[in-house]
């Protein structure tokens, strides 16, 4: 087992608002070999109870990093994961967590890949599940579903290192692309559709949606990213309402 692979999987929390569960997930990552800690916008951080959940992990508390939203905390991964107990009509692709944990340790070996949990109460936001690639779903029993924030992350973290034990493949050789690349190409479709009057903002009618959905169902390259944009400049170009 690599532990380089475990270094480059990320877990996110969407707006915690106990600072007793932020320092709980730091200590069931730190148990299971992960260290890289991004907080999305924390009610209450750095705060003593985060402290005195860590036990031990408190270097991954020093180390976590703030980010104002969701799309700043994956940015530069090739890969991410949301985690949500609630099924939802429009998502990514559903996995069970120890396939996502099979699929992110084989991503991670071409850079950075954000295991994504929700707030306490309302989880994580149709939005961000859509900036996300796949749904995760963790295996409970239908009499009582509801985990504790810092629980799930301790199930991920270890089917994370369980993954990465068995010496999942490693994704093909081309470098993938990352979240703020495939951001990057949705503005982009949107933009071109608008140009030859496909799409009209004022009225969506889940075009964006439908495109999240599609994109999440591949693994796209940085390289076909950019040929895909290229081809959107040349059709803006000629374009009558460009």
């Amino acid at each position: 087992m690599s532990e380089d692979v475990l270094q480059r999987v990320r877990v996110v929390l969407c707006r915690p608002s106990h600072p007793g569960n932020i320092g709980a997930a730091a200590r069931a990552m730190k148990n299971m070999g992960l260290e890289d800690l991004r907080l999305v916008a924390p009610r209450d951080f750095p705060a003593p109870e985060a402290r005195w959940m860590a036990a031990h992990a408190v270097d991954v508390l020093e180390r976590a990093q703030l980010a104002a939203s969701l799309e700043d905390a994956i940015a530069d991964c090739v890969g991410a994961y949301a985690l949500t107990a609630r099924p939802r009509d429009w998502s990514p692709p559903v996995m069970a967590a120890r396939e996502a944990a099979q699929s992110a340790v084989a991503q991670a070996a071409q850079g950075p890949v954000a295991l994504v949990f929700g707030a306490e109460r309302a989880g994580l936001t149709n939005e961000e599940v859509l900036a996300c690639q796949v749904l995760v779903h963790i295996p409970v029993s239908p009499r009582y579903a509801s985990l504790n924030l810092a629980q799930a992350v301790q199930v991920m973290a270890y089917e994370t290192r369980v993954a990465a034990t068995a010496e999942v493949p490693a994704e093909r050789g081309q470098m993938l692309a990352t979240r703020a690349d495939i951001e990057g190409l949705h503005a982009h479709i949107a933009q071109a559709a608008e140009a030859v009057a496909f799409y009209d903002p004022a009225a969506p009618m889940k075009f964006r949606e439908r495109l999240r959905r599609l994109f999440s169902r591949t693994q796209l390259e940085r390289e076909e990213v950019n040929v895909l944009r290229g081809l959107l400049r040349a059709l803006i170009g000629n374009s009558p309402r460009k």
